[in-house]
């Protein structure tokens, strides 16, 4: 039977941590790598592994990538913590360590719960992840936000659902916002790059976003959880854009400082609060 080490990224998590590691707590490893949390989850991770090292945040890829240096199983499987494995999951990633494969990774379906609610529409739900693989298969697709991992060699598809036990009120949701569409500002510098945002971009974006999300993507199925969910969509793109006309603005104008949009970047505003 192969190995499996789970890697958890973390920072001021110990509302969420038992949840998780107490779903995982059947792995062979579990490694956890913390940006220094100024709350209980570095004390509560050691209820489940010895194995618990601390570095700056260099942004969710690459503080997995660390974690995955440190880990000896021949499968790796990453989680949030906000997240747990379902009992069908597990099984059925108990199955694939068991009894082989010639797969190099497989996909799973991660399920959200935003505002006390399950969401099963809009474009959240089925959330497709790759996120177990083996460690020696894997390669990183690194971005200051949404970076991921893939693998060239062929894929499998797990049923089983991984929780996810997202935004708990509107306040975390906008809270995180605002660093996301920071950080989305880096992505869309990038290809294929957009040379200057127009009036259109702050207005019809965040409509199609809605539009997508809640009428397309069948949001109001989720009643009014779906409308805010929908609504808060909108005014993401919306700010992004216009963090977008900021940062190029001031990078024509090569006058004060750019705004931050980089993981490195919010560090050093977070250390100042």
């Amino acid at each position: 039977m192969e190995r499996l080490s789970v890697v958890l990224v973390t920072y001021n998590e110990e509302h969420n941590i038992d949840r998780c590691l107490g779903s995982m707590s059947w792995a062979d490893e579990i490694v956890v790598v913390d940006s220094y949390s100024t709350d209980r989850t570095v004390e509560l991770a050691r209820k489940y592994t010895d194995k618990v090292y601390q570095h700056e945040y260099p942004g969710t890829s690459r503080q997995v990538e660390r974690g995955i240096g440190y880990a000896t199983g021949d499968w790796i499987f990453v989680i949030d913590a906000d997240e747990e494995i379902s009992p069908e999951l597990k099984e059925e990633v108990q199955s694939v360590l068991r009894e082989g494969t010639d797969k190099d990774g497989f996909t799973f379906i991660r399920k959200p719960k935003a505002f006390g609610r399950w969401i099963e529409h809009g474009g959240w739900f089925p959330d497709h992840q790759f996120r177990f693989f083996r460690r020696e298969r894997y390669y990183p697709e690194h971005q200051e936000i949404h970076g991921g991992f893939n693998t060239k060699g062929p894929k499998g598809a797990l049923q089983g659902y991984l929780y996810h036990h997202t935004y708990e009120t509107i306040y975390a949701y906008v809270e995180k916002m605002n660093e996301y569409t920071s950080l989305h500002v880096s992505n869309k510098l990038k290809s294929p790059p957009i040379t200057d945002v127009r009036w259109t971009h702050l207005i019809l974006h965040p409509l199609s976003h809605f539009l997508r999300m809640f009428i397309s993507r069948k949001g109001y199925k989720d009643g009014f959880h779906g409308f805010v969910l929908a609504l808060l969509d909108a005014n993401y793109a919306m700010l992004m854009y216009a963090k977008l006309w900021e940062y190029r603005m001031r990078q024509k104008e090569g006058e004060g400082h750019l705004p931050p949009i980089t993981n490195a970047e919010l560090n050093v505003l977070k250390k100042r609060k």
